[in-house]
């Protein structure tokens, strides 16, 4: 563990600054994210949803919508800013544990 303190350091600031996701738009008076658009927003700005996007929209749902908890998803920012935090910190938890079950299957196999 020790050889990755600083990968851990830099995930976890990495998590910190997520809420500026939030305020940033808000202060720059922009819209939502870069490519995080819904077929709402697509059609406002093209003029039309692609097939494709239509078609599959509702292929996934996210478990945690809008990187928010269930009935934060329109409160006030300063919550919303701690359950983008905690989105952030599960996000690299999980994705942690799985890189280390996929490294720990294929060190098995070669060994």
């Amino acid at each position: 563990m020790a050889e990755y303190r600083k990968l851990w350091i830099a995930l976890l600031v990495m998590a910190l600054l997520t809420p500026l996701g939030l305020y940033l738009p808000q202060m720059m008076r922009a819209g939502g994210a870069w490519g995080e658009w819904g077929m709402d927003e697509v059609r406002q700005m093209i003029g039309y949803v692609p097939a494709g996007m239509e078609r599959t929209a509702e292929l996934w749902k996210a478990p945690l919508p809008d990187y928010a908890f269930p009935g934060q998803e329109n409160g006030p920012l300063a919550a919303l800013s701690v359950s983008y935090v905690l989105s952030a910190l599960i996000g690299i938890v999980l994705c942690a544990a799985l890189a280390s079950l996929v490294a720990r299957a294929l060190t098995r196999r070669e060994g």
